[in-house]
């Protein structure tokens, strides 16, 4: 009998709790579900890997900081260095130049533009009528003074010198204007540029061809005859004296010049300048005159 007992004390222990005894069960939370495997998960220390080392290259040599290596040629080979550099070259599009109004479309100040002054060449020998001691005289005072005449006067001979042509010109309206117009005078034309032998307008010969040795237009002969085709030749002699042989037969304008009557020298010279206006008009209408 107490074994019965026993037994149906423990059923009834059971039944009881089976009966809704038992505590009750909460809703769980709306949480997502966690993978058990990730919340035991531990870090895995780093194995070696020899081909996994350029990760920690970097802080090997910058020593820790923040330092790009790559903003220099440090760690590149010439050959990426230079190649690299064309390829960056290439793919950079190149800057279209931004149009320009008319009224701003003019050369830099600084740019120096092209002299028209017009250039004569006169003979270096001294036995030429012409020289650098007298060539002002002549050609802007109108009157003749040998050079031997100045030499006793003192006057020192120039490399160059600039004459002042006085003229008269004629305005729109029809009247005329006394004006000043510069030339220069040189008796060493191989000294000149060449942008400058566009500028000669007249030269004076004095006879023999070796004047013109060295000069542009010079035939393969020794000719002169092209020069004067682009640059206006004039011979100048007293009256008395016989006419070079040369400048017989080449196209050259003959000044001629009295020994003594010295009123003469100006209508001489003005010939001279009426000739070369003439000239200048039809082949070098760009420069002043």
């Amino acid at each position: 009998q107490n074994f019965a007992k026993n037994i149906f004390a423990i059923l009834q222990s059971v039944k009881a709790r089976e009966e809704g005894r038992a505590p009750e069960q909460r809703p769980a939370p709306n949480t997502a579900p966690t993978d058990p495997t990730l919340r035991n998960k531990q870090p895995i220390p780093a194995a070696y890997n020899r081909y996994d080392q350029e990760r920690f290259k970097g802080k090997e040599e910058t020593e820790g900081f923040k330092i790009d290596t790559m903003g220099t040629y440090h760690g590149m080979t010439l050959k990426s260095v230079t190649e690299g550099a064309s390829a960056r070259k290439t793919q950079t599009p190149a800057a279209q130049p931004v149009p320009r109004p008319v009224s701003q479309a003019r050369p830099p100040p600084n740019q120096k533009k092209g002299s028209r002054t017009p250039i004569i060449i006169i003979p270096a020998a001294t036995t030429s009528l012409i020289t650098m001691l007298n060539a002002k005289d002549l050609l802007q005072d109108l009157k003749f003074v040998p050079s031997d005449e100045k030499k006793k006067q003192g006057c020192q001979r120039e490399n160059e010198t600039l004459i002042q042509r006085r003229k008269d010109q004629m305005q729109p309206g029809g009247t005329t204007v006394s004006v000043t117009v510069p030339y220069r005078v040189v008796d060493q034309p191989l000294k000149l540029m060449p942008q400058d032998w566009d500028r000669v307008v007249a030269v004076f010969v004095q006879g023999p061809a070796w004047q013109f040795k060295g000069w542009p237009w010079l035939l393969p002969d020794g000719s002169p005859v092209d020069i004067f085709a682009k640059i206006k030749a004039f011979h100048l002699k007293y009256d008395e004296v016989r006419l070079d042989p040369n400048v017989q037969k080449w196209d050259v304008t003959v000044l001629e010049l009295s020994y003594h009557k010295r009123h003469l020298d100006r209508p001489v010279f003005l010939r001279f300048w009426e000739t070369l206006d003439r000239y200048m008009v039809k082949h070098k209408s760009h420069l002043r005159f």
